[in-house]
């Protein structure tokens, strides 16, 4: 094979060699043209069509990852498979430097190789093509997966799906050249030749693109699993920083405002101002007229006002909270309206906290009360903040007659913990009796933030951190780099890991679970809202929570719970705050702060 292809390059460079010689001959001629011609077409059409209109840049950088790990490749079609995985150029050459990667299907026998890039990425796969002894296009299929299984999945096999990003699909290559395929949300790469001429392959890579945005915060302590689990929820968020704040990046590639309220709060923790969130916040807002709930869900238009003071109070820009004023004041009377005489919340359109909450309506109700006491508190500081003392007056009357009223639970610890957090419930009481008992059980990968919160809150800064182990640990015990849309501990008995093929004596933790609009492979195993241990790990253990708007006062109240030490760096709008807490022999717990000028630390 190495002598065949030796031949074929040498044939294939005379030829090319000859044809730079003649194309170098009117290529002096037209030299001069050629700075005048690139200015024109750049900008001609553009301006022919809109003279004011200009290019926009675009917020997203490239990075190129090779692959990993060859997963799995089919029997005698495939040669030199070994090769994809030896550093390449990353340019079709003339002369490959070794024998490249070829695969021959037959109508009965299909070749391919399954690529692992190693981790998690948004974005495109890179196939390259060499020189071939003739100059037909080959065609291959290509399929993403966020699963070693989920890539070997047909459509409509346990929930394999192309909505929002194509992960399917059959594409043409050139001859000496390169060809994208994607956007998706991917780890792994199946690679199959169509049936008819071989396809060579020289290199493959992966194109991860995102936001190239510096990590200002930070987070490490003693227990190496929490500080990884906060690195894996920052990248989770990171991911879904695109044009706008996602959801996730294989589904739901979406802006959806309930799901952002975690992500926000990592945002805060880990990047500081990102106008990707203005930006997501915005757009909603200008699609839903305040009559209208934002997603067709009561409580998602509460998470929007409730990101605005958290937004505010991080970042401290008035002009831009000056621009919902309008917004606000008509949505806060809207849902100030919606509270009885009797306290009572008489919400329409969809009623949802999150999705494994669902088939619970009485707790639902008794989470949407309380969400709703939250938001109307938050309006009436925000109008107080906006000198719209009439508004400010219908919030806080609506949300004192809301808060009188507090239903009953009926066990779901998402709506308790918001019980908790509205003030509506004792902390303390509610972490014995509601949400302490059992531990992870029962929780989700959305709401357990506020389960996080209303532990914080009641101290039991232990039974939080534990959860935090043996919840969002879980998944990256069974080979997780990003944080999941939906995770039950119950899944793990009898299941394999997302990076290995499933044996057969054990069920696919990817295909065989989920529920809802996530049935299958459908479920996305990388979703912002998800990262509630990151934004939460930096406010309570770490300690840091702004007191004023734009973090003038900032309260420092490290909770160590049974930790030894940590040590982070937490963003405000005048730089970062440096902290290291150590546990004393005594128990108590030394600080070292250091504070951009113009921050006040605020101690307990």
């Amino acid at each position: 094979m190495r002598e065949f292809w030796a031949c074929v390059n040498v044939a294939f460079l005379r030829e090319e060699l000859h044809n730079q010689v003649v194309k170098r001959k009117w290529q002096r001629s037209f030299l001069k043209f050629t700075v005048v011609g690139l200015l024109v077409s750049t900008f001609g059409v553009l301006l022919a069509a809109d003279p004011t209109a200009k290019p926009e840049a675009s917020p997203m950088r490239e990075f190129y990852l090779p692959p990993k790990r060859l997963v799995w490749k089919t029997g005698e079609g495939v040669q030199n498979a070994g090769s994809l995985l030896t550093a390449k150029a990353g340019q079709a050459t003339l002369n490959e430097p070794q024998p490249p990667c070829v695969l021959i299907s037959t109508t009965g026998s299909v070749a391919g190789v399954l690529l692992d890039f190693g981790k998690e990425i948004q974005g495109f796969v890179e196939i390259f093509t060499p020189m071939t002894p003739d100059k037909n296009p080959r065609r291959v299929r290509v399929r993403f997966g966020e699963s070693a299984s989920e890539t070997m999945a047909d459509l409509g096999v346990k929930g394999a799906q192309n909505d929002h990003a194509l992960r399917d699909q059959v594409v043409t290559l050139p001859w000496l050249g390169k060809t994208r395929v994607g956007p998706s949300g991917f780890r792994f790469v199946r690679i199959d030749a169509e049936p008819g001429p071989f396809v060579s392959i020289p290199q493959v890579r992966a194109v991860l693109q995102l936001r190239d945005v510096p990590q200002v915060g930070s987070f490490k302590c003693d227990d190496e699993r929490l500080t990884r689990i906060w690195e894996v929820g920052a990248y989770t968020v990171h991911l879904n920083m695109q044009d706008y704040l996602w959801d996730g990046i294989k589904r739901d590639r979406l802006v959806w405002i309930g799901d952002m309220h975690p992500e926000t709060s990592t945002i805060n923790a880990v990047f500081g101002f990102n106008e990707v969130v203005p930006r997501s916040l915005d757009l909603t807002r200008d699609i839903t007229p305040p009559t209208q709930w934002m997603n067709g869900i009561s409580s998602y238009s509460m998470w929007w006002v409730l990101i605005h003071e958290q937004w505010w109070q991080h970042h401290g820009d008035r002009a831009y909270l000056e621009k919902q004023k309008t917004y606000l004041q008509a949505l806060l009377k809207k849902l100030a309206g919606l509270v009885g005489e009797d306290g009572r919340e008489h919400l329409d359109g969809m009623r949802f906290l999150d999705w494994p909450s669902s088939p619970n309506e009485k707790g639902v109700t008794a989470g949407l009360q309380a969400l709703l006491a939250m938001t109307l508190d938050a309006g009436g500081r925000l109008m107080t903040t906006l000198h719209d003392p009439d508004t400010a007056k219908i919030c806080t009357e609506a949300a004192a007659r809301a808060r009188k009223v507090v239903a009953d639970a009926n066990g779901l610890k998402s709506a308790a913990a918001l019980q908790v957090l509205a003030g509506t419930r004792d902390a303390k009481k509610t972490a014995v009796e509601v949400l302490k008992p059992g531990g992870a059980k029962n929780i989700s990968t959305f709401y357990g933030f506020y389960v996080l919160q209303a532990l914080g809150k009641a101290g039991e800064t232990d039974a939080a951190l534990d959860i935090i182990r043996s919840y969002w640990g879980a998944m990256l015990d069974r080979g997780a780099t990003t944080f999941w849309e939906d995770f039950n501990l119950d899944w793990l008995e009898g299941s394999g890991r997302i990076d290995e093929f499933t044996p057969s004596d054990k069920k696919d933790l990817h295909g065989d679970f989920g529920a809802y609009c996530y049935e299958g492979f459908r479920h996305s195993l990388c979703h912002g809202w998800a990262s509630g241990p990151t934004a939460w790990l930096s406010e309570n253990v770490l300690g840091c929570k702004p007191l004023e708007p734009g973090c003038k006062r900032v309260l420092v109240a490290p909770q160590l719970g049974n930790l030894k030490w940590v040590e982070g760096t937490y963003p405000t709008p005048s730089g970062p705050i440096k902290l290291r807490h150590e546990r004393q022999a005594d128990g108590s717990v030394k600080s070292k702060i250091e504070a951009p000028p113009g921050i006040e630390i605020v101690r307990p």
